[in-house]
């Protein structure tokens, strides 16, 4: 069997072997090594040139000495020159190897720092957050123990039926408000901020910390509409927060939802909110104490839709559970709860601006108007494709605005009862709600997006795409001065002019 040079892979003529080792050298280059190292080429533990072992082999025939003018002479000089080149390949490719375990181990530390600084960088941002949320603010009252007034079991609620006093109280508020436009005529009202500076809208502030980092995601919002300072959201957290923008601080934060707080309404007239969520209850809520003071159970199935009359004494909800309901906010009663014939799951509510009749949106794409006080459906719009995902009736009470998830948004006369304008969107688009301001001159519209158009000509005004997640919730503040929406993002954002 051959012997071979663990260091020039050549067949050695002076065999030696290391005890450290059990390697076999070469004797001239290994001694060569000894010397300038002196430690074994393979261990790397301590060698000395008198601990090697000599092998005993047949002897190789030699030729004769070289002269120092021969050409042996100066093929001495080249082997020299290859043990050299050999030590210093060995030594090479030692080191290389070195290079690459200490690589290794240096690029695992760095991905196991940087998982533990991303790790860290979330739970700070977190703690920032709720500590947004919850640091003491001065329009946060201590919660005072009280209890709600609950309206009956949906289950085996009875409507008490609406009397002839509520009747009359709701033709004399829509009496008064019909009157009332008639006089505004169509001019524009005082102070309604121009198309061309609505244009020049731009993102004036965020807010990511009104709801917890846990769960994220803002489902909700209103304005109120007597304090266009005030906001409301509603959020995947299960509460309902109340934010002043003027302060940048967080008024209430309501909690008694065992779900999500899917639709919220600020009450246009009282310090007073009103909130439903899948946990099939509707909540009204006295801000300055933040507690509940009246629970509505109209529903067996999850809430859906819901829309505050303009007397301010009741509200409309729509529900999975294929009814509507109209209940008193005051008492807690439900008044009349009326099935629709379809057997359809319900998905949204709007009442018209004077109360009298209302629309609903349904799971296979219809919306129906109803009639209040007769508690029937006098007309449908069809036309969508899809569950029906918001309305919105325009504030001179002739248009009301249409989505579904079919990426479009359709206008309706209500006089004519006919789709006079359908706004096209990208395909996949997903819109989320519909709201035209108080004067009825714009309409916005939340989805993938943040859009606003001039109403009439129906021209695409501006698009806002500041949100990292699926816009749920915009309206316009006083005069259309400015603009705020919500998303999935967690954020709350408000656009206006600088």
């Amino acid at each position: 069997m051959a012997l071979y040079c663990a260091i020039s892979n050549e067949v050695p003529e002076v065999p030696v072997v290391s005890p450290t080792s059990g390697a076999v050298f070469e004797k001239r280059i290994i001694e060569k090594y000894i010397i300038e190292n002196g430690v074994d080429p393979i261990s790397g533990k301590e060698l000395r040139v008198e601990d090697l072992i000599e092998i005993k082999t047949p002897p190789i025939v030699k030729p004769k000495p070289p002269s120092a003018t021969s050409i042996p002479a100066t093929l001495k000089s080249m082997q020299d020159e290859w043990d050299a080149l050999m030590l210093h390949t060995f030594t090479q490719r030692q080191q290389l190897q070195t290079a690459r375990q200490e690589l290794s181990h240096a690029l695992y530390q760095h991905d196991a720092a940087c998982r533990v600084i991303a790790r860290l960088t979330k739970e700070v941002t977190a703690a920032r957050e709720a500590l947004a949320t919850l640091k003491p603010q001065a329009g946060i009252a201590a919660p005072q123990p009280q209890n709600a007034l609950e309206g009956p079991m949906a289950g085996g609620a009875a409507a008490v039926g609406m009397s002839a006093e509520v009747v009359a109280r709701l033709q004399e508020r829509a009496t008064a408000l019909t009157q009332e436009r008639k006089r505004r005529g169509r001019t524009v009202p005082e102070g309604l901020l121009p198309s061309d500076q609505l244009r020049a809208f731009l993102t004036l502030a965020s807010h990511p910390g009104l709801h917890s980092a846990s769960v994220p995601g803002i489902l909700a919002l209103d304005i109120n509409p007597s304090d266009h300072s005030r906001l409301l959201t509603g959020g995947n957290d299960r509460n309902a927060t109340v934010f002043n923008k003027d302060t940048e601080q967080v008024v209430a934060i309501l909690k008694g939802h065992t779900k999500k707080v899917t639709r919220v309404i600020y009450h246009p007239d009282e310090d007073t909110v009103i909130t439903a969520s899948p946990d099939h209850t509707i909540r009204v809520w006295n801000v300055p104490t933040s507690q509940t003071t009246v629970i509505l159970r109209s529903h067996d199935g999850p809430v859906t839709g819901l829309s505050l009359h303009p007397t301010g004494d009741y509200v409309l909800s729509t529900s999975t559970d294929q009814h509507w309901a109209f209940s008193d906010i005051r008492t807690g009663a439900l008044l009349t709860k009326v099935s629709d014939s379809s057997g359809i799951s319900l998905t949204t509510a709007q009442f018209h601006p004077d109360g009298l009749i209302f629309g609903t949106g349904t799971e296979n794409s219809q919306v129906k108007i109803w009639d209040l006080k007769e508690q029937s459906n006098v007309a449908n719009f069809p036309g969508h494709v899809g569950p029906v995902t918001s309305i919105s009736f325009s504030e001179n009470g002739y248009y009301l605005a249409t989505a579904a998830e079919d990426a479009c948004v359709k206008l309706w006369d209500l006089r004519k009862l006919k789709n006079f304008k359908t706004i096209q969107l990208e395909e996949g688009y997903a819109i989320k709600e519909l709201c035209f301001d108080q004067s009825g001159t714009y309409l916005a519209i939340a989805g993938t997006d943040v859009r606003v158009y001039l109403c009439r000509q129906w021209q695409e005004l501006k698009v806002f795409n500041d949100h990292t997640a699926a816009a749920t919730g915009v309206r316009f503040g006083k005069n259309a001065q400015y603009l705020a929406s919500t998303s999935m993002d967690r954020t709350l954002k408000l656009y206006g002019i600088e």
